[in-house]
């Protein structure tokens, strides 16, 4: 794919795991000799993208809710028309000069409806540029929208403007018709990836960061607190009470409610208990500890079963969010992880679920495949390989 020009659009709006994820391809692509522009309107993270990656970022959005409908800019005030016509030409703007021979549009328009006043003028562009770049939408294995009109709105719109379709799971384990039932009408424009996979750090030596410890993470943090602090008070009831316990908030948790965890970590862990916002060795942590417990997010969930960790995961079900329980209690049928569901998360049921999977036998290495990135990448570089501008 030497050469090609690919332009990659993404917009977080809670967490971040949609950011990593399209990072992670990004990357890929890059790798595989791409020129990559890497256009993002969510709050900045810092050291996301390789160097190599040109970086577009567009004035930030936020939802200031679990139903992602009210948007806010970077100072907490509601976005006005104004705010989204400057926004809007700021992209335009670095898709014109970007002359893409391929245009990746993370989720949309199987999710981020808010962001239509952008997205709509883009894809009307690109549709009628001559020559036309190829049109891709990049979406997990799971919907979260499963309303049949905005079903069909979603097929509507892809239809119109899209040429592929590139879901970032495995059929055997969980297929797109699975949570979207008008995925029979995408025919062969619907392309399986695997899942998407961050491999850019090494998962164990050198060093023996997280040896023997419980690693408890809560993605992003936004809406990890609870999980946090229940966390800490399940330590002394379960059979790993002796082993040390890190606990990485995720850096969007607010400075009070870390500043509580710490407390409460200091006092109820007797120097048995870290907390940390981040670490850039995570995928070492996995590999080399007893157990992991965290939230149920794509990327984190791909990370254990990469890194062959033993987990108990905890869903996020807040709002309409239903994705991360279907995916979490599939691969708990298949005996890979311990599942809680959020609505019953306390200490002494979060405690169980660590003593069962402390004592049961060690997680076997799923058969799905996990080659997300590489095979996004590859698709693209066939699908451009005859593009001459």
């Amino acid at each position: 794919m030497t050469g090609k020009r690919v332009f990659v659009y993404v917009q977080h709006l809670l967490g971040i795991g949609h950011l990593k994820r399209a990072a992670t391809l990004a990357r890929a692509l890059s790798e595989r000799g791409s020129e990559v522009t890497f256009a993002t309107g969510g709050v900045p993270v810092p050291d996301i993208l390789p160097p190599r990656v040109h970086l577009i970022q567009l004035p930030p959005a936020a939802s200031v809710d679990l139903d992602f409908r009210s948007l806010v800019d970077a100072e907490g005030r509601p976005v006005d028309e104004a705010w989204r016509a400057r926004r809007r030409a700021q992209l335009l703007d670095a898709w014109r000069a970007a002359r893409p021979h391929a245009l990746v549009i993370e989720l949309f328009p199987f999710g981020r409806r808010q962001m239509r006043f952008e997205l709509l003028p883009l894809l009307e562009e690109a549709s009628r540029a001559a020559p036309r770049p190829i049109i891709v939408s990049s979406v997990r294995d799971v919907l979260g929208q499963r309303n049949p009109a905005k079903q069909d709105e979603m097929l509507s719109v892809f239809e119109r403007y899209f040429d592929r379709l590139l879901v970032h799971g495995d059929p055997r384990f969980l297929p797109f018709d699975r949570t979207f039932r008008n995925a029979h009408r995408l025919g062969e424009r619907l392309h399986y990836t695997g899942f998407i996979v961050d491999r850019e750090r090494p998962a164990g030596p050198p060093g023996n960061a997280g040896a023997g410890e419980v690693i408890v993470s809560a993605g992003g943090g936004a809406v990890g607190a609870k999980l946090l602090e229940t966390a800490i008070h399940a330590r002394p009831l379960t059979v790993l009470a002796g082993a040390r316990w890190r606990l990485l908030t995720g850096a969007n948790l607010a400075s009070a409610a870390y500043g509580a965890l710490a407390a409460l970590a200091e006092q109820a862990g007797q120097g048995g208990i870290a907390l940390e916002r981040w670490r850039g060795d995570f995928r070492t942590l996995l590999k080399n500890s007893s157990l992991s417990v965290s939230q149920g997010g794509y990327n984190t969930v791909m990370e254990i079963l990469d890194c062959g960790a033993r987990a108990v995961v905890v869903p996020f079900a807040g709002g309409e969010e239903s994705e991360q329980t279907l995916r979490a209690h599939l691969l708990a049928e298949r005996g890979r992880i311990e599942v809680v569901d959020e609505g019953t998360l306390a200490p002494a049921t979060l405690a169980a679920a660590v003593d069962r999977a402390a004592r049961g036998p060690a997680p076997r290495r799923e058969e799905m495949n996990l080659d997300g990135a590489r095979n996004s990448a590859e698709l693209l570089a066939q699908w451009t390989e005859g593009m001459a501008w």
